[in-house]
C-alpha cells in the first residue's frame, strides 16, 4: 500500500497532517526526525513530509536534517519549520523575523501548477511563525508569496522538493486539503487505498500471519476500540478467540452489565469470560498516590489477571489489544523517554516479563478511523459512538489514592453528569465528557449545618481524535443542573468546578 511518512519535529500539529492525508484515503505515518529504527528507502513510501517545529532553524541545538532524507530522491513537502529547514541545509538563509507572523493571509500562488494545479490565483492561508526565508538554496524557485512574506511557497527546479511557510492542514486554510492532495497524488503518485473495507482484509490477512496457530485471548473493555479489534480478530481466527472482560472495580455505574449484554449479544455468549477482579486491583491500589505508579500497578495486575485466565483457556499464547495511534504517539515521543507525557494503559503498562505476545491490529488507526471500521464490520451505533475510556479507568480520574468510597462518589457523580449531558444537544459533539473527583475537601453550608466535604469536577472537551482537545461550551442552565443534583444528591460532594482547560496545555485526563 503506498505511503505518506511524515517526519515529525515536534509540531502540535503533526498528527493532523497526518490525519488529513488518510482523509485522502492514502496510509500515512509518524516517524520520530531522527528516523531511528525507521528505513525511507522502503518501497511503499511514496513521499515524505517534514512537519514544523517549536524550534527555530536558527537556534544552535535546533534539530537537523538527517542525510537520508534528501538521499532517498523522494518527492519531500516541507511545512513551516520544515520548509526552514530544507531552505537552511540546502544552502539558503533563514533569518528571525522582527515579529511573529500568526493567523490569516491572502496567499498569491506564483505558479498554477504542481500543488497549486487548479487552485487559481489567490487563497486564504494560516501562519504561524517566528523565522523567514530570506535567501533561496540555488536551483530553488519562489512559487507563493503573501504581503508580508516573500517566500511563501517554493520549490526546486525538478518539482520534487517543496517548501511551504503556512499551514495547509489547519481549517483555516481553507484550500490546504486540496494542496495536500495535490502533492500526494499528482507529485508523489499515490494511489487512494486507505478504505475501510481495504483496511479490514489487510488487517485480517495480518492476524492470521502473525497468529498462524494457538489460540488468542482479547481484553475486552466494551468500547469501540477492543470491540472492533474482537470482531476483526475473531472474522480472521474464529473460534480460537475467547474474550476476557475483568471488572477491575474502576468502572462506571453499571457499566460491567453493559458490555456483558453487548458482547455477549455480539460475539456470543460461549466467546466472553467474565472475570470479578475488583478486590484484587484495589487491594494493590491503597495507598498508591502517583498517577504513573497507578497506571503501572494496573498494567501489570491486568496482564497477571489475563496469564492467569489464559492458563485454564489451555495453549493460548496471544493478547488482543485495542492499542490505537494516539496512545502510541503519546506513548513515544519525539524528544525521547524524558519527555514522554504519561505511560498509557494500552502501550507503556505492561510489564517486560508478560507471557502473552501482543497483537495490536488498530495501533496505526485514529479513533475516526476505528469508527468507520466498526461501521463496515457491523458493530451496532451504540458501540461505535460510546466515548473514549481510559484503560486504568476510574483511577486517572480520582487524584490520589484509590479508595471504594472515593470510587462510589465518582460513580454517582459521573452518572449524574451523562444524564442531563445526553438531554443536551452539545451532547453528540462531545469527545469525552466525565466527572473527576478532587480530594480535597471544602466548606459548605446544607440547611443549617456546617459541611465539610470533597470538590467534583465536570470536564467536557470536544476533538476530531483526542489528540488536541478544547473544553466544551455547555449551556449555563445544563452547568446549573449538573451542579445543583451533584450537591443533593451525591454523598461527599459539597462543591462542583467545571475544567475549561483545553489540550494542550492539559490532557484530557486529569491523571
Amino acid at each position: 500500500m503506498d505511503k505518506i511518512v511524515i517526519l515529525d519535529y515536534g509540531s502540535q500539529y503533526t498528527q493532523l497532517i497526518a490525519r488529513r492525508i488518510r482523509e485522502l484515503q492514502v496510509y500515512c505515518e509518524i516517524w520520530p526526525y531522527h528516523l531511528a529504527g525507521h528505513d525511507l528507502y522502503d518501497s511503499e513510501i511514496k513521499g515524505i513530509i517534514i512537519s514544523g517545529s517549536p524550534y527555530s532553524v536558527t537556534d544552535e541545538k535546533a534539530p537537523r536534517l538527517k542525510e537520508e532524507v534528501l538521499a532517498v530522491e523522494k518527492p519531500i513537502l516541507g511545512i513551516c519549520y520544515g520548509m526552514q529547514l530544507l531552505v537552511n541545509t540546502l544552502g539558503g538563509k533563514v533569518v528571525r523575523s522582527h515579529s511573529r507572523e500568526y493567523g490569516k493571509s491572502l496567499l498569491y500562488a506564483l505558479e498554477k501548477k504542481g500543488i497549486f494545479e487548479n487552485l487559481g490565483s489567490e487563497m486564504v492561508c494560516w501562519m504561524s511563525h517566528g523565522d523567514s526565508v530570506k535567501e533561496l538554496p540555488e536551483g530553488f524557485t519562489c512559487v507563493a508569496r503573501t504581503d508580508t512574506c516573500e517566500y511563501a511557497a517554493v520549490r526546486d527546479q525538478k518539482g520534487r522538493i517543496w517548501g511551504i511557510q503556512f499551514h495547509p492542514e489547519v481549517s483555516h486554510t481553507p484550500l490546504g486539503q486540496e494542496i495536500l492532495a495535490n502533492f500526494v497524488f499528482n507529485i508523489c503518485g499515490c494511489a487512494a487505498q486507505w478504505t475501510p473495507d481495504s483496511i479490514i482484509k489487510q488487517q485480517i490477512q495480518w492476524i492470521r500471519s502473525e497468529v498462524e496457530s494457538g489460540e488468542a485471548v482479547c481484553a475486552l473493555s466494551g468500547g469501540v476500540d477492543s470491540v472492533t479489534a474482537a470482531v476483526l480478530t475473531y472474522r480472521a481466527i474464529g473460534n480460537r478467540l475467547n474474550c476476557i472482560f475483568v471488572n477491575n472495580g474502576l468502572l462506571r455505574k453499571g457499566e460491567s452489565e453493559q458490555v456483558l449484554s453487548n458482547m455477549r449479544a455480539l460475539l456470543g455468549k460461549e466467546r466472553i469470560i467474565y472475570v470479578d477482579a475488583r478486590e484484587r486491583f484495589l487491594k494493590e491500589l491503597r495507598g498508591v498516590l502517583d498517577p504513573e505508579e497507578k497506571r503501572k500497578i494496573i498494567g501489570r495486575v491486568f496482564v497477571e489477571v489475563f496469564e492467569e485466565e489464559a492458563k485454564r483457556l489451555g495453549e493460548v499464547q496471544y493478547l488482543l489489544q485495542g492499542t490505537t495511534y494516539p496512545d502510541v504517539i503519546e506513548s513515544v515521543s519525539v524528544w525521547g523517554p524524558s519527555a514522554r507525557i504519561k505511560t498509557h494503559h494500552n502501550v507503556g503498562g505492561l510489564p517486560e516479563h508478560m507471557k502473552l505476545t501482543l497483537i495490536e491490529p488498530l495501533k496505526f488507526l485514529f479513533k475516526d478511523e476505528v469508527r468507520k471500521l466498526a461501521l463496515e464490520l457491523g458493530i451496532p451505533e451504540e458501540i461505535v459512538w460510546r466515548q473514549p475510556f481510559p484503560g486504568p479507568g476510574l483511577a486517572v480520574r480520582i487524584v490520589g489514592e484509590v479508595t471504594e468510597e472515593r470510587l462510589e462518589i465518582l460513580r454517582d457523580m459521573d452518572a449524574i453528569i451523562n444524564q442531563e449531558l445526553e438531554k443536551s444537544p452539545i451532547y453528540k459533539k462531545l469527545w469525552q465528557s466525565f466527572g473527576v473527583l478532587v480530594p480535597v475537601r471544602s466548606v459548605g453550608v446544607m440547611g443549617d449545618e456546617r459541611t465539610y466535604k470533597y470538590v467534583g469536577v465536570l470536564r467536557a472537551v470536544m476533538s476530531e481524535d483526542g489528540m488536541t482537545a478544547d473544553w466544551a461550551r455547555i449551556s449555563y442552565d445544563t452547568l446549573d443542573l449538573i451542579a445543583r443534583r451533584v450537591v443533593n444528591e451525591v454523598a461527599g460532594i459539597g462543591r462542583m468546578v467545571y475544567d475549561i482547560t483545553s489540550k494542550p496545555p492539559a490532557t484530557i485526563e486529569w491523571e
